[in-house]
């Protein structure tokens, strides 16, 4: 799962890090898992220098939130595969190639969006524990960003 994480979120892509973990934190959040929310959110904000208040706007309403409008056309369709992958319309593709998104970066806003479910329901399934202390997060969050999800062995 990490190897897959890795290659989602980190790996090469036209989408920045930072866009896909905030994917991933959308994802999450809808999701109501706190521990991969709080943790993607860390690595979001890491991908942009620490700054929590981007990825808090995507939370609260992505539409509003100080994002590209391609960002915000793959969000509306991560948000609709988060309930069910019917519910991608052509007109939600379609908006997000006006707004210039590819078609790997639809793509991959899906990928990303259906792993997360899977994701979330297993981190949940297993009963992880959730710290409540914000900064353990942050910590988490920096090394993820920094280093990524798979410990390499040299």
């Amino acid at each position: 799962m990490r190897e897959l994480a890795e290659e989602l979120l980190r790996g090469p892509n036209t989408l920045t890090s930072a866009e896909r973990e905030m994917i991933a934190a959308f994802v999450s959040d809808r999701n109501d898992c706190g521990f991969c929310h709080l943790s993607h959110r860390a690595a979001a904000a890491h991908h942009m220098h620490g700054v929590y208040e981007v990825v808090d706007a995507v939370k609260r309403d992505y539409q509003s939130a100080p994002v590209s409008p391609k960002l915000k056309a793959l969000l509306a369709i991560a948000a609709k595969v988060q309930i069910s992958g019917r519910d991608v319309t052509a007109a939600d593709v379609e908006r997000a190639r006006r707004e210039g998104a590819s078609e790997r970066e639809i793509h991959d806003a899906v990928l990303i969006a259906a792993a997360f479910c899977m994701f979330n329901r297993y981190v949940d399934g297993l009963a992880t524990l959730t710290p409540t202390d914000e900064q353990a997060y942050d910590v988490m969050g920096q090394r993820m960003a920094q280093e990524g999800y798979v410990r390499r062995h040299v």
